[in-house]
């Protein structure tokens, strides 16, 4: 007897098996993401705004309008969408480069105008389509390409920390939060979260996800998930650091 193997009605089948690296998150953060779409039932109304990079290869996941954009510039190109349609539930998906590096700028600004649209990033705390270059949220002392004896404080800063710069700036019927794929069910709540607050017209919302890169980091199956659950935990916090306030207690 075959297994039917599980997948969210809003993936397109015809897709799968995915382009990821083996081992890569980007999956994970798709599915949970397609699972919260498929329970929230909005299926038919969702723009899926894609950046390039490796979210670049999530252009043919789901089974919805999809537009892929230039590098960085996702953000404003799913605000437009929705300013156009209002109706349109935009989704804007991006690595860590696109969105706190060459897009910065996009992310901050749709926060503090309030866009009411759903930012989601993927950290796996490199530039893993280009081959392990440091990102904006490298890790301290984490070697990569362009850090082979390891991030320096000194001379790069401290790794970017999204969520709570949204969480900062942006105002008070804004969510956000940060999530791991290491925790599906956490995740999807946080997707959903960030959707319906889009759905009820509050404003801006955006999910950072800890992800994981096997190629880039050069770590088997098992170091893999334990430098996500204990390096990028330790420094990235999980959790939820902005929710809408209640009608009568906005200021």
């Amino acid at each position: 007897m075959s297994v039917e193997p599980k997948m969210p009605k809003c993936w397109r089948k015809e897709s799968k098996p995915h382009k990821f690296c083996p081992g890569c998150g980007h999956g994970l953060a798709l599915k949970a993401l397609g699972m919260a779409i498929d329970e929230l039932g909005i299926q038919d109304k969702v723009v899926f705004g894609c950046d390039i990079g490796c979210s670049l290869l999530a252009w043919d996941f789901f089974d919805v309008d999809i537009v892929q954009t230039h590098h960085g510039r996702t953000t404003p190109v799913i605000t437009g969408l929705k300013r156009a349609n209002p109706d349109l539930i935009g989704i804007a998906y991006m690595g860590d480069g696109g969105g706190y590096a060459i897009g910065s700028q996009h992310l901050v600004n749709a926060a503090t105008r309030n866009e009411k649209i759903t930012a989601i990033l993927v950290n796996n705390t490199n530039y893993g389509m280009t081959g392990g270059q440091m990102a904006p949220t490298t890790l301290p002392n984490q070697k990569t390409e362009t850090s082979p004896y390891g991030r320096s404080i000194e001379e790069t800063g401290y790794p970017t920390q999204g969520p709570e710069m949204v969480a900062a700036i942006a105002r008070d019927e804004a969510y956000a939060a940060r999530g791991t794929v290491a925790n599906m069910r956490q995740l999807k709540g946080f997707f959903k979260k960030a959707l319906q607050n889009q759905i009820d017209g509050n404003g801006f919302s955006f999910v950072e996800v800890l992800s994981t890169c096997p190629t880039n980091w050069r770590t088997d199956a098992k170091g893999t998930w334990k430098y996500l659950e204990e390096e990028m935990t330790k420094f990235f916090k999980v959790g939820e650091f902005k929710t809408p306030a209640a009608k009568g207690e906005q200021s």
